[in-house]
Protein backbone atom coordinates (compact mmCIF):
# COMPACT_ATOMS: atom_id res chain seq x y z
CA UNK A 1 0.00 0.00 0.00
CA UNK A 2 1.39 3.63 -0.52
CA UNK A 3 1.07 4.33 3.06
CA UNK A 4 3.73 1.84 3.89
CA UNK A 5 6.04 2.82 0.87
CA UNK A 6 5.82 6.30 2.46
CA UNK A 7 6.84 5.35 5.36
CA UNK A 8 9.43 3.07 4.17
CA UNK A 9 11.08 5.98 1.92
CA UNK A 10 10.70 8.67 4.98
CA UNK A 11 12.05 6.34 7.60
CA UNK A 12 14.82 4.95 5.26
CA UNK A 13 16.36 8.66 4.52
CA UNK A 14 15.95 9.25 8.29
CA UNK A 15 17.60 6.34 9.33
CA UNK A 16 20.35 7.31 6.76
CA UNK A 17 20.67 10.57 8.72
CA UNK A 18 20.89 9.44 12.18
CA UNK A 19 23.29 7.04 11.31
CA UNK A 20 25.58 10.34 9.54
CA UNK A 21 24.35 12.41 12.83
CA UNK A 22 26.07 9.54 14.87
CA UNK A 23 29.17 9.79 13.28
CA UNK A 24 29.17 13.31 13.58
CA UNK A 25 28.35 12.98 17.40
CA UNK A 26 31.09 10.89 17.73
CA UNK A 27 33.70 13.55 16.33
CA UNK A 28 31.79 16.31 18.43
CA UNK A 29 32.50 14.46 21.12
CA UNK A 30 35.98 13.59 20.30
CA UNK A 31 36.86 16.97 19.65
CA UNK A 32 34.63 19.10 22.05
CA UNK A 33 34.14 16.37 24.85
CA UNK A 34 31.75 17.39 27.70
CA UNK A 35 33.28 20.86 28.63
CA UNK A 36 32.31 24.45 28.75
CA UNK A 37 32.98 25.00 24.90
CA UNK A 38 30.81 21.75 24.26
CA UNK A 39 28.30 23.57 26.60
CA UNK A 40 28.30 26.90 24.87
CA UNK A 41 28.24 25.07 20.98
CA UNK A 42 25.57 22.98 21.84
CA UNK A 43 23.14 25.72 23.29
CA UNK A 44 23.92 27.89 20.37
CA UNK A 45 23.27 24.67 18.29
CA UNK A 46 19.96 24.23 20.24
CA UNK A 47 17.73 27.35 18.33
CA UNK A 48 18.16 26.75 14.88
CA UNK A 49 17.66 23.14 15.70
CA UNK A 50 14.51 23.54 17.93
CA UNK A 51 13.27 25.27 14.82
CA UNK A 52 14.59 22.07 12.61
CA UNK A 53 12.53 19.98 14.68
CA UNK A 54 9.24 22.00 15.37
CA UNK A 55 9.23 23.36 11.96
CA UNK A 56 11.03 20.69 9.08
CA UNK A 57 9.44 17.30 11.35
CA UNK A 58 5.69 18.15 11.24
CA UNK A 59 4.62 21.62 12.94
CA UNK A 60 4.59 23.68 10.12
CA UNK A 61 3.18 20.97 7.26
CA UNK A 62 0.36 20.42 10.35
CA UNK A 63 -1.18 23.64 9.77
CA UNK A 64 0.22 24.06 5.63
CA UNK A 65 -0.19 20.54 4.28
CA UNK A 66 -4.18 20.29 4.92
CA UNK A 67 -4.84 23.68 3.84
CA UNK A 68 -2.72 23.57 0.62
CA UNK A 69 -4.13 20.39 -0.56
CA UNK A 70 -8.05 21.82 0.06
CA UNK A 71 -6.46 24.78 -2.45
CA UNK A 72 -5.43 22.02 -4.89
CA UNK A 73 -8.83 20.48 -4.63
CA UNK A 74 -10.96 22.99 -4.82
CA UNK A 75 -9.39 25.53 -7.30
CA UNK A 76 -6.98 23.01 -9.07
CA UNK A 77 -3.16 23.70 -9.26
CA UNK A 78 -3.03 27.23 -9.98
CA UNK A 79 -5.25 27.79 -6.84
CA UNK A 80 -2.45 25.50 -5.00
CA UNK A 81 0.25 27.41 -6.28
CA UNK A 82 -1.30 31.11 -5.50
CA UNK A 83 -1.87 29.82 -2.06
CA UNK A 84 1.88 28.85 -1.88
CA UNK A 85 3.55 31.73 -3.49
CA UNK A 86 0.96 34.36 -1.04
CA UNK A 87 2.50 32.02 2.04
CA UNK A 88 5.90 32.24 0.38
CA UNK A 89 5.71 36.30 0.22
CA UNK A 90 5.02 36.72 4.33
CA UNK A 91 7.06 33.66 5.02
CA UNK A 92 10.00 35.60 3.82
CA UNK A 93 9.28 39.24 5.06
CA UNK A 94 8.65 37.38 8.49
CA UNK A 95 12.28 35.39 8.15
CA UNK A 96 14.04 38.61 7.15
CA UNK A 97 12.79 40.40 10.27
CA UNK A 98 13.27 37.63 12.59
CA UNK A 99 16.28 37.02 11.54
CA UNK A 100 17.86 40.68 11.96
CA UNK A 101 16.32 40.98 15.62
CA UNK A 102 17.86 37.97 16.68
CA UNK A 103 21.53 38.87 15.54
CA UNK A 104 20.99 42.10 17.67
CA UNK A 105 19.46 40.08 20.47
CA UNK A 106 21.69 37.48 20.48
CA UNK A 107 23.00 37.79 24.42
CA UNK A 108 19.63 38.15 25.15
CA UNK A 109 18.73 34.84 23.74
CA UNK A 110 21.93 33.16 24.64
CA UNK A 111 20.40 33.93 28.52
CA UNK A 112 17.31 32.88 27.68
CA UNK A 113 18.72 29.39 26.67
CA UNK A 114 21.38 29.40 29.74
CA UNK A 115 20.48 31.31 32.12
CA UNK A 116 22.83 29.40 34.70
CA UNK A 117 25.94 30.08 32.57
CA UNK A 118 28.27 32.10 34.65
CA UNK A 119 31.55 32.21 33.03
CA UNK A 120 32.24 35.11 31.05
CA UNK A 121 33.82 33.11 28.55
CA UNK A 122 31.42 30.43 28.40
CA UNK A 123 28.77 33.60 27.66
CA UNK A 124 30.88 35.11 24.81
CA UNK A 125 31.63 31.97 23.50
CA UNK A 126 28.15 31.22 23.30
CA UNK A 127 27.05 34.38 21.56
CA UNK A 128 29.65 33.92 19.04
CA UNK A 129 28.25 30.64 17.84
CA UNK A 130 24.64 31.53 17.98
CA UNK A 131 25.06 34.52 15.83
CA UNK A 132 27.12 32.35 13.48
CA UNK A 133 24.42 29.43 13.31
CA UNK A 134 21.29 31.92 13.54
CA UNK A 135 20.35 32.11 9.86
CA UNK A 136 19.99 28.13 10.00
CA UNK A 137 16.50 29.20 11.36
CA UNK A 138 15.74 31.01 8.08
CA UNK A 139 16.61 28.25 5.60
CA UNK A 140 15.39 25.59 8.01
CA UNK A 141 11.59 27.68 7.50
CA UNK A 142 12.12 27.53 3.98
CA UNK A 143 12.80 23.66 4.00
CA UNK A 144 9.40 23.12 5.94
CA UNK A 145 7.70 25.33 3.28
CA UNK A 146 9.30 23.57 0.36
CA UNK A 147 8.94 19.94 2.45
CA UNK A 148 5.17 20.98 2.78
CA UNK A 149 4.33 21.44 -0.92
CA UNK A 150 6.62 17.89 -1.68
CA UNK A 151 4.74 15.88 0.87
CA UNK A 152 1.23 16.94 -0.23
CA UNK A 153 2.19 16.10 -3.56
CA UNK A 154 2.96 12.51 -2.37
CA UNK A 155 7.31 13.30 -2.98
CA UNK A 156 8.79 12.49 0.15
CA UNK A 157 12.43 11.51 -0.92
CA UNK A 158 14.03 14.66 -1.73
CA UNK A 159 12.48 16.34 1.67
CA UNK A 160 13.28 13.36 3.29
CA UNK A 161 17.11 13.23 2.01
CA UNK A 162 17.93 16.76 2.45
CA UNK A 163 19.05 16.64 6.51
CA UNK A 164 21.73 14.54 5.14
CA UNK A 165 23.45 17.09 3.85
CA UNK A 166 23.63 18.52 7.41
CA UNK A 167 25.01 16.07 8.73
CA UNK A 168 27.97 15.23 5.70
CA UNK A 169 28.47 19.39 5.98
CA UNK A 170 29.51 18.82 9.76
CA UNK A 171 31.45 15.62 9.45
CA UNK A 172 33.36 17.58 6.52
CA UNK A 173 33.99 20.91 9.29
CA UNK A 174 34.82 18.85 12.09
CA UNK A 175 37.18 16.54 9.81
CA UNK A 176 39.00 19.83 8.77
CA UNK A 177 39.50 21.07 12.05
CA UNK A 178 40.50 18.05 13.16
CA UNK A 179 43.26 17.61 10.35
CA UNK A 180 44.38 21.78 10.82
CA UNK A 181 44.71 20.71 14.42
CA UNK A 182 42.65 23.30 15.98
CA UNK A 183 42.13 24.01 19.83
CA UNK A 184 37.93 22.97 21.02
CA UNK A 185 36.73 26.54 20.94
CA UNK A 186 38.28 27.44 17.16
CA UNK A 187 36.57 24.16 16.02
CA UNK A 188 33.67 25.29 17.74
CA UNK A 189 33.44 28.09 15.99
CA UNK A 190 34.00 26.39 12.40
CA UNK A 191 31.37 23.54 13.46
CA UNK A 192 28.98 26.55 13.56
CA UNK A 193 30.12 27.85 10.08
CA UNK A 194 28.89 24.34 8.76
CA UNK A 195 25.57 24.77 10.31
CA UNK A 196 24.72 28.15 8.37
CA UNK A 197 26.48 26.35 5.16
CA UNK A 198 24.64 23.52 5.83
CA UNK A 199 20.99 25.29 5.96
CA UNK A 200 21.58 27.35 2.90
CA UNK A 201 22.27 23.64 0.83
CA UNK A 202 18.67 22.21 2.11
CA UNK A 203 17.24 25.32 1.13
CA UNK A 204 18.15 25.16 -2.50
CA UNK A 205 17.54 21.53 -3.02
CA UNK A 206 14.24 21.57 -1.45
CA UNK A 207 13.52 24.89 -3.59
CA UNK A 208 15.13 22.83 -6.90
CA UNK A 209 12.77 20.10 -5.87
CA UNK A 210 9.89 21.65 -5.99
CA UNK A 211 10.26 23.70 -9.30
CA UNK A 212 11.16 19.93 -10.76
CA UNK A 213 7.58 19.10 -9.18
CA UNK A 214 6.29 21.38 -12.20
CA UNK A 215 4.73 24.08 -8.87
CA UNK A 216 5.34 27.57 -10.12
CA UNK A 217 6.26 29.98 -7.06
CA UNK A 218 6.18 33.34 -7.36
CA UNK A 219 7.10 36.21 -4.98
CA UNK A 220 4.69 39.29 -4.74
CA UNK A 221 3.98 42.22 -1.90
CA UNK A 222 2.68 39.91 1.17
CA UNK A 223 -1.07 40.41 1.21
CA UNK A 224 -3.57 38.82 3.56
CA UNK A 225 -6.76 36.63 2.80
CA UNK A 226 -8.93 34.37 4.21
CA UNK A 227 -6.17 31.14 3.72
CA UNK A 228 -3.31 32.83 5.43
CA UNK A 229 -5.45 33.67 8.37
CA UNK A 230 -6.57 29.74 8.88
CA UNK A 231 -3.07 28.88 8.81
CA UNK A 232 -2.13 31.27 10.79
CA UNK A 233 -4.24 30.08 13.23
CA UNK A 234 -3.88 26.41 12.91
CA UNK A 235 0.05 27.53 12.67
CA UNK A 236 1.15 29.12 16.00
CA UNK A 237 -0.98 26.46 18.51
CA UNK A 238 0.22 23.60 16.15
CA UNK A 239 4.39 24.98 16.84
CA UNK A 240 3.77 23.57 20.35
CA UNK A 241 1.88 21.17 19.69
CA UNK A 242 3.37 19.01 17.20
CA UNK A 243 6.73 19.90 18.81
CA UNK A 244 6.25 19.44 22.51
CA UNK A 245 8.97 16.97 22.52
CA UNK A 246 11.56 19.45 21.91
CA UNK A 247 9.72 22.11 23.81
CA UNK A 248 10.21 20.29 27.09
CA UNK A 249 13.98 19.67 25.82
CA UNK A 250 14.74 23.14 25.54
CA UNK A 251 13.24 23.28 28.69
CA UNK A 252 16.04 21.05 30.18
CA UNK A 253 18.79 23.17 28.93
CA UNK A 254 17.46 26.04 30.90
CA UNK A 255 17.50 23.97 33.84
CA UNK A 256 20.76 22.23 32.75
CA UNK A 257 22.81 24.90 32.31
CA UNK A 258 23.06 25.39 36.00
CA UNK A 259 25.37 22.25 36.39
CA UNK A 260 28.53 21.76 34.30
CA UNK A 261 28.51 19.51 31.66
CA UNK A 262 24.77 18.89 32.10
CA UNK A 263 24.26 20.41 28.58
CA UNK A 264 26.60 17.89 27.03
CA UNK A 265 25.20 14.81 28.62
CA UNK A 266 21.53 15.83 27.96
CA UNK A 267 23.22 16.56 24.60
CA UNK A 268 24.68 13.52 23.60
CA UNK A 269 21.71 10.89 25.69
CA UNK A 270 19.17 13.32 23.44
CA UNK A 271 20.99 12.27 19.85
CA UNK A 272 21.14 8.85 20.56
CA UNK A 273 17.51 8.33 21.31
CA UNK A 274 16.95 10.71 18.58
CA UNK A 275 17.66 7.80 16.19
CA UNK A 276 14.73 5.72 16.83
CA UNK A 277 12.11 8.52 17.46
CA UNK A 278 13.45 10.13 13.72
CA UNK A 279 13.22 7.00 12.46
CA UNK A 280 9.89 5.79 13.39
CA UNK A 281 8.20 8.61 15.33
CA UNK A 282 9.18 11.51 12.69
CA UNK A 283 8.36 8.95 9.57
CA UNK A 284 5.05 8.10 10.17
CA UNK A 285 3.90 12.09 11.46
CA UNK A 286 5.23 13.06 8.12
CA UNK A 287 3.48 10.10 6.02
CA UNK A 288 0.57 9.93 8.00
CA UNK A 289 -1.11 13.15 8.17
CA UNK A 290 -1.72 13.79 3.89
CA UNK A 291 -2.78 10.17 4.12
CA UNK A 292 -5.49 11.12 6.68
CA UNK A 293 -6.15 14.52 4.93
CA UNK A 294 -7.10 12.54 1.88
CA UNK A 295 -9.08 9.99 3.15
CA UNK A 296 -10.77 12.18 5.45
CA UNK A 297 -11.84 15.08 2.41
CA UNK A 298 -13.04 11.62 0.98
CA UNK A 299 -15.38 10.76 3.62
CA UNK A 300 -13.26 7.68 4.12
CA UNK A 301 -13.70 7.16 7.87
CA UNK A 302 -12.96 3.49 7.95
CA UNK A 303 -10.34 3.95 5.96
CA UNK A 304 -8.75 6.68 7.93
CA UNK A 305 -9.40 4.33 11.78
CA UNK A 306 -7.52 1.28 9.66
CA UNK A 307 -4.62 3.64 8.73
CA UNK A 308 -4.14 4.61 12.21
CA UNK A 309 -4.17 1.50 13.69
CA UNK A 310 -1.70 0.02 11.29
CA UNK A 311 -0.07 2.77 11.98
CA UNK A 312 0.58 2.17 15.76
CA UNK A 313 1.17 -1.02 14.98
CA UNK A 314 4.35 -0.32 13.16
CA UNK A 315 5.37 2.55 15.89
CA UNK A 316 5.29 0.14 18.77
CA UNK A 317 7.05 -2.99 16.73
CA UNK A 318 10.25 -0.52 16.32
CA UNK A 319 9.57 1.93 19.17
CA UNK A 320 9.49 -0.59 21.83
CA UNK A 321 12.50 -2.74 21.53
CA UNK A 322 14.21 0.50 20.73
CA UNK A 323 13.28 1.84 24.39
CA UNK A 324 14.11 -1.65 26.17
CA UNK A 325 17.70 -1.22 24.70
CA UNK A 326 18.17 2.33 25.84
CA UNK A 327 16.43 1.37 29.48
CA UNK A 328 18.54 -2.45 29.70
CA UNK A 329 22.52 -1.09 28.22
CA UNK A 330 23.25 2.52 27.68
CA UNK A 331 26.45 2.67 29.22
CA UNK A 332 27.61 -0.48 26.73
CA UNK A 333 26.09 1.91 24.18
CA UNK A 334 27.32 5.51 25.24
CA UNK A 335 31.01 3.96 25.59
CA UNK A 336 30.98 2.22 22.33
CA UNK A 337 30.57 5.30 20.64
CA UNK A 338 31.72 8.17 21.70
CA UNK A 339 34.66 7.36 24.54
CA UNK A 340 37.83 8.97 22.29
CA UNK A 341 39.65 11.67 22.45
CA UNK A 342 38.21 14.51 24.83
CA UNK A 343 35.58 12.14 26.14
CA UNK A 344 36.22 10.10 29.05
CA UNK A 345 34.72 7.16 31.03
CA UNK A 346 32.64 9.47 33.14
CA UNK A 347 31.40 11.65 30.65
CA UNK A 348 29.72 8.38 29.13
CA UNK A 349 28.50 7.04 32.57
CA UNK A 350 26.94 10.47 32.92
CA UNK A 351 25.33 10.60 29.76
CA UNK A 352 24.15 6.64 30.30
CA UNK A 353 22.24 7.79 33.02
CA UNK A 354 20.12 10.17 30.67
CA UNK A 355 19.88 8.11 28.11
CA UNK A 356 18.41 5.60 30.63
CA UNK A 357 15.97 7.86 31.51
CA UNK A 358 15.11 9.14 28.08
CA UNK A 359 14.48 5.52 27.13
CA UNK A 360 11.28 5.10 29.11
CA UNK A 361 9.87 8.00 27.14
CA UNK A 362 10.70 6.66 23.77
CA UNK A 363 7.19 4.86 23.22
CA UNK A 364 5.51 8.13 24.05
CA UNK A 365 7.59 10.47 22.10
CA UNK A 366 6.41 8.16 19.52
CA UNK A 367 3.14 7.78 19.88
CA UNK A 368 2.48 11.83 20.32
CA UNK A 369 4.02 11.49 16.59
CA UNK A 370 0.98 8.77 15.76
CA UNK A 371 -1.77 10.41 17.36
CA UNK A 372 -1.14 14.03 16.74
CA UNK A 373 -1.82 13.99 12.71
CA UNK A 374 -5.46 12.99 13.50
CA UNK A 375 -6.02 16.16 15.04
CA UNK A 376 -4.16 18.21 12.45
CA UNK A 377 -6.02 16.07 9.65
CA UNK A 378 -9.00 17.36 11.03
CA UNK A 379 -7.81 21.09 11.30
CA UNK A 380 -7.91 21.26 14.69
CA UNK A 381 -4.62 22.15 16.53
CA UNK A 382 -6.06 24.09 19.51
CA UNK A 383 -6.62 20.59 21.21
CA UNK A 384 -3.31 19.30 20.98
CA UNK A 385 -1.82 22.70 22.05
CA UNK A 386 -4.19 22.15 25.05
CA UNK A 387 -2.46 18.91 26.18
CA UNK A 388 0.78 20.42 25.01
CA UNK A 389 0.56 23.46 27.92
CA UNK A 390 -0.35 20.49 30.62
CA UNK A 391 2.21 18.67 29.73
CA UNK A 392 4.53 21.58 29.71
CA UNK A 393 3.73 22.72 33.02
CA UNK A 394 4.82 18.51 34.23
CA UNK A 395 7.96 18.87 32.77
CA UNK A 396 8.81 22.33 34.01
CA UNK A 397 7.90 21.44 37.45
CA UNK A 398 9.08 17.84 37.15
CA UNK A 399 12.55 19.11 35.69
CA UNK A 400 13.05 21.53 38.49
CA UNK A 401 12.36 19.23 41.31
CA UNK A 402 13.81 15.87 40.06
CA UNK A 403 17.34 18.27 38.88
CA UNK A 404 17.62 19.41 42.29
CA UNK A 405 16.66 16.15 44.26
CA UNK A 406 19.21 14.07 42.45
CA UNK A 407 21.86 17.11 42.58
CA UNK A 408 23.56 16.27 45.22
CA UNK A 409 24.34 13.08 44.00
CA UNK A 410 25.35 14.88 40.59
CA UNK A 411 22.51 13.77 38.70
CA UNK A 412 21.01 16.58 38.67
CA UNK A 413 20.46 16.18 34.62
CA UNK A 414 18.88 12.58 35.05
CA UNK A 415 16.60 14.30 37.11
CA UNK A 416 15.73 16.43 33.65
CA UNK A 417 15.63 13.32 31.47
CA UNK A 418 13.30 11.94 33.36
CA UNK A 419 10.73 15.20 33.79
CA UNK A 420 10.76 14.84 29.74
CA UNK A 421 9.69 11.10 29.38
CA UNK A 422 6.99 11.50 32.36
CA UNK A 423 5.54 14.95 30.04
CA UNK A 424 5.89 13.12 27.22
CA UNK A 425 3.40 9.78 28.64
CA UNK A 426 1.26 12.51 29.93
CA UNK A 427 1.48 14.40 26.27
CA UNK A 428 0.61 11.14 24.63
CA UNK A 429 -2.19 9.63 27.26
CA UNK A 430 -4.05 12.89 26.76
CA UNK A 431 -4.27 12.58 22.89
CA UNK A 432 -5.23 9.04 23.00
CA UNK A 433 -8.10 9.64 24.75
CA UNK A 434 -9.08 12.39 23.39
CA UNK A 435 -9.48 10.86 20.03
CA UNK A 436 -11.50 8.05 21.64
CA UNK A 437 -13.85 10.14 23.11
CA UNK A 438 -14.38 11.79 19.96
CA UNK A 439 -14.88 9.26 17.81
CA UNK A 440 -12.02 9.46 15.93
CA UNK A 441 -9.88 6.94 16.79
CA UNK A 442 -10.63 3.04 17.74
CA UNK A 443 -8.71 0.34 18.48
CA UNK A 444 -9.33 -2.74 16.42
CA UNK A 445 -8.61 -6.56 18.09
CA UNK A 446 -5.30 -6.46 15.87
CA UNK A 447 -3.95 -3.97 17.12
CA UNK A 448 -4.82 -5.36 20.74
CA UNK A 449 -2.97 -8.71 20.49
CA UNK A 450 -0.07 -7.70 18.44
CA UNK A 451 0.84 -4.88 20.62
CA UNK A 452 0.70 -8.14 23.55
CA UNK A 453 3.02 -9.37 21.12
CA UNK A 454 5.34 -6.67 20.98
CA UNK A 455 5.09 -6.16 24.77
CA UNK A 456 6.01 -9.86 25.64
CA UNK A 457 8.82 -10.04 22.81
CA UNK A 458 10.57 -6.43 24.37
CA UNK A 459 10.77 -7.87 28.17
CA UNK A 460 12.33 -10.95 26.21
CA UNK A 461 15.00 -8.44 24.47
CA UNK A 462 15.91 -6.89 27.84
CA UNK A 463 16.69 -10.26 29.70
CA UNK A 464 18.14 -11.41 26.63
CA UNK A 465 20.41 -8.01 25.97
CA UNK A 466 21.15 -7.76 30.09
CA UNK A 467 22.50 -11.32 30.05
CA UNK A 468 24.49 -11.00 26.78
CA UNK A 469 25.79 -7.39 27.93
CA UNK A 470 27.13 -9.04 31.14
CA UNK A 471 29.50 -11.82 29.22
CA UNK A 472 30.83 -9.43 26.93
CA UNK A 473 31.51 -7.69 30.06
CA UNK A 474 35.27 -7.20 29.26
CA UNK A 475 34.65 -6.40 25.59
CA UNK A 476 33.18 -3.45 26.36
CA UNK A 477 35.40 -1.94 28.72
CA UNK A 478 38.80 -3.92 28.59
CA UNK A 479 39.43 -3.62 25.30
CA UNK A 480 39.91 -1.10 22.12
CA UNK A 481 37.27 0.47 20.14
CA UNK A 482 36.92 -2.26 17.87
CA UNK A 483 36.34 -4.67 19.94
CA UNK A 484 33.72 -3.02 21.60
CA UNK A 485 32.25 -2.04 18.57
CA UNK A 486 32.16 -5.84 17.84
CA UNK A 487 30.56 -6.58 21.23
CA UNK A 488 27.82 -3.76 20.23
CA UNK A 489 27.26 -5.84 16.87
CA UNK A 490 26.82 -8.75 18.62
CA UNK A 491 24.53 -7.38 21.21
CA UNK A 492 22.27 -5.91 18.84
CA UNK A 493 22.12 -8.63 16.56
CA UNK A 494 21.10 -11.30 19.57
CA UNK A 495 18.41 -8.84 20.92
CA UNK A 496 16.79 -8.31 17.35
CA UNK A 497 16.91 -12.24 17.03
CA UNK A 498 14.82 -12.80 20.20
CA UNK A 499 12.76 -10.26 19.61
CA UNK A 500 11.97 -11.11 16.01
CA UNK A 501 11.74 -14.99 17.38
CA UNK A 502 9.30 -14.22 19.81
CA UNK A 503 7.16 -11.84 17.50
CA UNK A 504 6.86 -15.08 15.13
CA UNK A 505 5.93 -17.35 17.83
CA UNK A 506 3.18 -15.25 19.59
CA UNK A 507 1.61 -14.55 16.03
CA UNK A 508 2.45 -10.33 16.79
CA UNK A 509 4.48 -9.93 13.85
CA UNK A 510 6.14 -12.57 11.30
CA UNK A 511 8.74 -11.42 8.38
CA UNK A 512 6.13 -12.95 6.05
CA UNK A 513 3.20 -10.20 7.56
CA UNK A 514 5.99 -7.71 6.64
CA UNK A 515 6.93 -8.95 3.25
CA UNK A 516 3.03 -9.15 2.19
CA UNK A 517 2.98 -5.31 3.57
CA UNK A 518 5.83 -4.21 1.69
CA UNK A 519 4.08 -5.86 -1.32
CA UNK A 520 1.23 -4.82 -1.18
CA UNK A 521 2.94 -1.46 -1.01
Amino acid sequence: MQLVRNFATVGAFTAASRVLGFARDILVAATLGAGPIADAFFVAFKLPNLFRRLFAEGAFNSAFVPLFARARAEEGDAGGEAFASAVLAWLLAVLLTVTAAGMLATPVLVLALAPGFEAEDTLSLTTLYTRICLPYLAAMSLVAFFSGILNTLNRFAVAAFAPILLNVVLITALVAAQAMGLAPAAAAAVLSVGVFVAGVLQALLLWRAVARADVRLTLARPRPSPRLKRLLLLGLPGVAAGGITQINIVVGTIVASYWPGAVSHLYYADRLYQLPLGVVGIAIGVALLPDLSRRLRAGDVGGALWTQNRALEFALMLTLPAAAALIVVPFEIVVTLFERGEYGRDDAAMTAAALSAYGFGLPAFVLIKVFSPSYFAREDTATPMAFAGISMVVNVAGSIGLALLLAEDGLAHVGIAAATSLAGWVNALLLFVGLVRRGDFRPDATLGWRALGFLAASLALMIAAALIAQGLDAWFFASGTLTATLALGLLVAGSVAIFAVVCEVSGAMGVRDLIRAFRRG
